[in-house]
């Protein structure tokens, strides 16, 4: 019987790998229970003992998201469904065919039930832990891969680039990502607020078999140069830069490196596409595919409306903010800054001189001079790797019937190698509906997207997934 079991655990964690599929977040009938943790335990099998953990985090939506490791077989993050009724809690490993039936004991805090796996049922008890942090000095849980902190040079632009490079266990070739940023100056992780969209993304497929190279962009912690005076062409000499680093490390594929770009980042990706050298593939998250102008008009319009601003009011700011991008566009820099500071006083009576010209000149630097004029549709007919395009659905800043729709089409003209997923309830960010945000202490924390972080994996993975021959008829004697 133990035999049996042993046996079974085993091909679970082979087909977990194959896979490399997400945890689940199923429906529960009663989120009351105090879950919310890791549930750790001992199975006995043949020989021995297998220590599992049940990682639990709570939803705002009232669901669970829950995944099994068992760090001896090297199952990471196993595909869990999870229903409660009551105090009854029923666990289900769809890709293992593997059940857990348990009662929630209040008073000890702890799960007590009966394991089943191909017909093998064995007593298991589960006890409480609480959810280790993630913030503050010295709380951060070591990863189950390589991370690095690197330095790399672009010669082109004449500058350091820092990052953190983040290989999977094991001596590889791997394949291997860039990720480059969208508008702004952001560090190597994306970091907004308490959402680090790079850092997460680049944890996801790092646990899964793929290399990730994300680093500072010009200007920002350890990286050299000034993001204000980069235009977007230049940027691309970063990517090849980076590319290059990747290309002289021995861990790393050199035949499987692509790009994966968010917003600017994603035209800066498709850019670098079209150069000598160019990446193995590229993955376009939100890409623009309207001029700067349109893409930074639009994105004004968006705001005022999710402000529910007269639409009287949102039309004379759009005519006046366009006027003075055409200033910008079209006239010297000196009369520019004049012009603009006078047209923002008005706007703004009580604002002094001095401030206006500043607010001015951040509206005048080479940056946004290009990028107002910017057409990430040029080009794009040098493009041959292959494209994933991704949108979400609840995109505001690049709306997919806009954005994704021009490169699609253009695309489309140029090469079959390109998939196309519009992602149901996703934002900018990639992050999906707030009901499917974690809880912690009663916060909601916002998360990448896992169905678009899955997306991404499969579709690289597939890329160079070996296609099962064709078996030759048996010959009739």
């Amino acid at each position: 019987m133990r035999r049996c079991l042993t046996g079974v655990l085993l091909l679970l964690c082979l087909a977990w790998m194959g896979t490399g599929q997400v945890a689940a977040r199923t429906p529960i009938a009663d989120p009351v229970l105090p879950l919310g943790g890791l549930w750790k335990g001992k199975l006995s099998v043949l020989g021995g003992q297998l220590d599992l953990t049940i990682s639990v985090v709570p939803l705002a939506s009232g669901k669970f998201f829950a995944a099994l490791d068992v760090p001896a077989q090297k199952v990471s993050r196993m595909v869990t469904e999870m229903t409660v009724r009551g105090d009854s809690v029923l666990l289900w490993m769809p890709d293992a065919g593997t059940r857990y039936n348990a009662r929630f004991d209040a008073s000890k805090r702890e799960l007590n039930g009966t394991w089943m796996q191909a017909g093998v049922k064995s007593p298991l008890r589960l006890y409480y832990f609480p959810m280790p942090t993630v913030t503050g000095p010295g709380t951060r849980l070591a990863p189950p891969y390589r991370e690095e902190d690197v330095t790399f040079n672009n010669p082109v632009g004449r500058l350091n680039l820092a990052g953190t490079l983040t290989v999977p266990p094991g001596p590889g070739p791997f394949p291997a990502v860039v990720l480059v940023s969208d508008i702004g100056a952001q560090d190597r992780d994306g970091t907004l607020d308490d959402y680090h969209m790079m850092g997460s993304l680049a944890d996801y497929l790092t646990r899964r078999g793929i290399a990730v190279l994300r680093y500072d962009d010009r200007g920002v912690g350890k990286s050299g140069g000034n993001s204000k005076t980069a235009t977007t062409a230049m940027l691309v000499s970063d990517v090849q830069a980076a590319l290059n680093f990747l290309r002289a490390r021995l861990e790393i594929n050199i035949a499987r490196i692509g790009v994966i770009g968010h917003g600017e980042g994603a035209n800066v990706a498709l850019l670098a596409a079209g150069e000598p050298l160019p990446p193995a593939f590229v993955v376009s998250l939100a890409g623009y595919g309207l001029t700067g102008v349109q893409t930074l008009l639009q994105q004004q319009v968006a705001q005022d409306r999710a402000k529910k601003k007269d639409p009287v009011a949102i039309q004379a700011a759009y005519e006046r903010q366009r006027t003075m991008y055409d200033i910008i566009g079209h006239t010297n820099a000196p009369q520019a800054l004049a012009i603009v500071s006078n047209m923002l006083r008005q706007d703004q009576p009580t604002l002094d001189p001095k401030a206006a010209e500043a607010q001015a000149a951040e509206l005048l630097t080479p940056w946004r001079h290009y990028f107002l004029s910017f057409d990430p549709i040029e080009g794009l007919d040098q493009v041959h790797c292959p494209v994933l395009l991704l949108s979400g659905t609840d995109d505001a800043e690049a709306p997919a019937e806009l954005h994704l729709t021009a490169l699609e089409k253009e695309l489309r003209s140029i090469t079959h190698a390109i998939t196309v997923k519009r992602l149901a309830g996703v934002n900018h960010l990639f992050q999906p509906p707030k009901t499917e945000w974690t809880l912690m202490n009663g916060e909601m924390k916002p998360l990448f997207s896992p169905v678009a972080e899955e997306v991404i994996r499969e579709w690289i993975t597939g890329l160079y997934a070996v296609k099962p021959t064709k078996e030759l008829p048996t010959s009739r004697k």
